[in-house]
């Protein structure tokens, strides 16, 4: 299989259209939603969703190890091993979906004695972790053609089928509400989107590529040889719940839901600032495990050099607009009485984040070549030390302690491990990987930042045409830089030397395949 530029281009076009209709729906839906349940009906939403998503625990990471092998064997061309590893995973998923609808069912009835839940939404609570709980439960073997997909490097189809998903969910929620429907009329909707999408991309993959389905498939070697690799991934995965998943747990713990609520706006506008980036970062997984299946090791450290420049020239941007635009996003976004509490939220968590997803092509090149262990223990201890924190500080500090929490170990780990592993890993001097990849995406980020911070000291915006005004004179100006940099050829181009020290050993390629781009 050959990358290159326009595959590239492809599959972060898809990833991005998916994400543009994913934001335009969360910036109009969510105020509506909350102006329609309230701070508290809006709270217990966001609590049970992110009780649910501890359920992703149940992966193990297999669907990390799905990504890796089947890229691999996609690449060897090995038919039989490709459907040794569909048929295990789907057996795994549907023990592991059984297993989730039954923590389901044992959580339920104390649902309210574990969280500050007002009387009267009791049984809505109960009802809609059902509802979600169950939904996530059929979402384990379903979601395996997804992964397929993307080891197919097939992300249009994941993105397209997510984005007509997601427009139906929007439409059938506004009339649901507008029809007189409560809250688990909205969950209802919720879930049944995903998995009506999930549905189609099976039709699709048995069109696409036929692998053998059967039960003399399902075997326990292969098993054995997938759980070596996602059991380290569990590790992250585990992690990655500790750091991003806990806080509203936490303060819905200590403090109360409408608080939930106040602190999930900031959290929400990073987490779409980090989905932009994911867009183009996730596209390197696949390519690395690819590239590694080749025996291609110049082309492992031009996919790490080249995918976090192309992640600095997306996310520092962003980040530069957030901090300065951050109280008039959240004003025309969810109102005034809002700013004084989420937007310190925002500024801790996109500061600390931002240096998290400059690096956003580092840990998966990690992943694709399945040199991922050392990245698991720290960032297993990097969460560890994130619900530590932020149960210390969400006490005395409220909810900016709780992000506090998360940014500090965030912050450690991202400038004291990953940059400096990956180096040693990939046999590249540090100089020569930071000047490579962030000197260009600082350069044109400069003027960007300059242009928005003269703009709002011309005027504030209060409204969305405003603040469209602004974003769109600040685009025109990073749009210039990026022109001159398309132009001088500094976006995808390399001169990084090798060291003469390397630890990466990567497997004889068993075919014949170009990584370029």
């Amino acid at each position: 299989m050959r990358f290159n530029k326009l595959q590239i281009a492809k599959n972060v076009s898809s990833n991005w259209m998916m994400l543009a209709v994913n934001i335009v729906v969360g910036i109009f839906l969510a105020p509506f939603i909350l102006s329609r349940l309230g701070d508290a009906a809006f709270g217990i939403w966001v609590l049970i969703f992110s009780i649910t998503g501890y359920y992703g625990l149940f992966d193990f990471g297999i669907r990390s190890s799905v990504l890796r092998h089947f890229s691999k064997f996609l690449a060897t061309r090995n038919e039989d091993a490709l459907a040794r590893v569909v048929n295990t995973s789907l057996f795994s998923y549907s023990c592991i979906g059984i297993f989730a609808f039954l923590v389901t069912l044992g959580l339920a009835p104390f649902l309210d004695h574990l969280f500050h839940i007002a009387p009267e939404l009791h049984a809505t609570a109960r009802w809609l972790l059902f509802m979600v709980g169950g939904a996530v439960a059929l979402g384990f073997p379903l979601e395996l053609t997804g992964s397929v997909l993307e080891g197919l490097q097939r992300f249009d189809i994941v993105n397209f089928t997510g984005i007509a998903a997601t427009i139906a969910r929007a439409a059938l929620i506004v009339l649901a509400l507008k029809r007189g429907g409560g809250l688990l009329t909205v969950a209802l909707i919720t879930v049944a989107a995903p998995l009506l999408a999930s549905i189609v991309r099976g039709i699709l993959v048995r069109r696409i590529c036929p692998v053998k389905l059967g039960w003399k498939y399902v075997d326990r070697s292969t098993f054995r040889q997938m759980a070596t690799y996602s059991g380290i991934t569990f590790m992250t995965i585990v992690a990655g719940r500790l750091k991003f998943k806990t806080d509203e747990i936490i303060i819905g713990s200590v403090m109360s839901a409408a608080a939930i609520t106040y602190f999930n706006i900031g959290a929400r506008i990073v987490d779409y600032a980090g989905l932009v980036v994911l867009g183009v970062a996730q596209v390197f997984l696949p390519m690395s495990s690819h590239t590694e299946a080749a025996g291609n090791v110049g082309g492992l450290r031009r996919i790490f050099v080249v995918g976090n420049r192309l992640c600095a020239f997306v996310i520092l941007p962003i980040c530069a607009t957030l901090i300065i635009l951050g109280r008039s996003i959240i004003e025309v976004w969810v109102g005034k009485k809002y700013i004084e509490t989420s937007y310190p939220v925002l500024v801790v968590m996109i500061l600390a984040t931002t240096l998290m997803w400059l690096q956003g092509a580092s840990t998966r090149v990690l992943f694709g070549i399945g040199k991922h262990a050392t990245l698991a223990v720290v960032t297993l201890l990097e969460g560890i030390a994130n619900v530590i924190l932020s149960i210390l500080l969400v006490r005395p500090y409220g909810i900016i302690g709780d992000a506090m929490g998360t940014a500090i170990p965030l912050f450690c780990s991202m400038v004291f491990f990953l940059p400096w592993h990956m180096c040693r890993r990939l046999g590249m001097q540090m100089s020569v990987y930071l000047r490579e990849s962030y000197t260009v995406p600082v350069l044109l980020c400069i003027p960007v930042t300059l242009t928005l911070w003269l703009m709002r000291n011309w005027f504030v915006p209060h409204t969305y045409w405003q603040l469209a005004f602004h974003l769109m004179v600040a685009g025109l100006v990073y749009a210039a830089g990026l022109a001159w940099a398309f132009a001088a050829k500094r976006l995808t181009d390399v001169s990084a030397p090798a060291s003469p020290k390397s630890t990466l050993e990567v497997a004889q390629p068993a075919v014949a395949a170009d990584s370029s781009f």
